[in-house]
């Protein structure tokens, strides 16, 4: 099974924007790729999305796993009396991936969120063996959120394609303007996702990688 796994320095950064604009691009591209978002929580609009960019209406595969409190996944479940192991979600990922090129993966949160009550996203991507891209805030603070995410891949293991920064508002303030040219200096910054853009130009399918299961 190949496949790339988009991860987060936080919620709300903008992973399903770029999820979707991966999934587009192959779209256009004829290329044969199954999108998972495996585990959500709350009101369901990331797999819709997804959905729509995919032109796959399988929701319910799509996110197999999906809890209504906007919560992390395990206490979600917890407050439905169920419990979710990261067994089932790759079983749930090598069924999606049936007959499959690869696969496009959208995690919650960032790496440390956790999935299970004793694994978090950092696991399901060992598990997977998938290459992940960061997608990073435009804003103050994303220095210290993305170099912390980039030091747990390291110390994890984790094959980082790069990151993206995306624009989660037009950037007006100081450290919207510089914080793209200091990442650069600290780590690969494939690309930045203008605010209210729907494309970005970069050769997704050749950061598709992984290992056999």
């Amino acid at each position: 099974m190949r496949g790339l796994f988009i991860t987060g320095t936080d919620t709300g950064v903008g992973k399903t924007r770029i999820a979707c604009v991966i999934a587009r691009t192959w779209r256009a591209e004829r290329r044969n790729f199954r999108v998972m978002k495996p585990t959500a929580t709350g009101d369901g609009e990331d797999t819709r999305a997804l959905s729509a960019a995919a032109g796959d209406p399988e929701y319910t595969s799509i996110t197999p796993f999906t809890f209504k409190a906007p919560a992390a996944p395990p206490v979600a479940a917890r407050l439905e009396g169920k419990e979710l192991s990261l067994a089932e979600i790759i079983e749930s990922i090598n069924r999606r991936a049936d007959g499959a090129e690869a696969m496009l993966i959208e995690g919650v949160g960032g790496l440390l969120c956790p999935l299970t009550e004793t694994q978090t996203v950092a696991d399901l991507i060992v598990a997977l063996g998938f290459p992940a891209v960061v997608v990073a805030r435009r804003a103050l603070g994303t220095l210290n959120h993305t170099l912390l995410t980039l030091e747990v891949a390291r110390n994890r293991g984790l094959n980082i394609c790069g990151v993206i920064v995306s624009e989660t508002n037009p950037p007006v303030e100081i450290a919207d303007q510089t914080n793209v040219a200091e990442l650069q200096k600290r780590c690969r910054v494939l690309g930045v996702m203008p605010f209210g853009a729907e494309t970005l130009e970069i050769n997704w399918w050749s950061l598709i990688g992984g290992n056999v299961k």
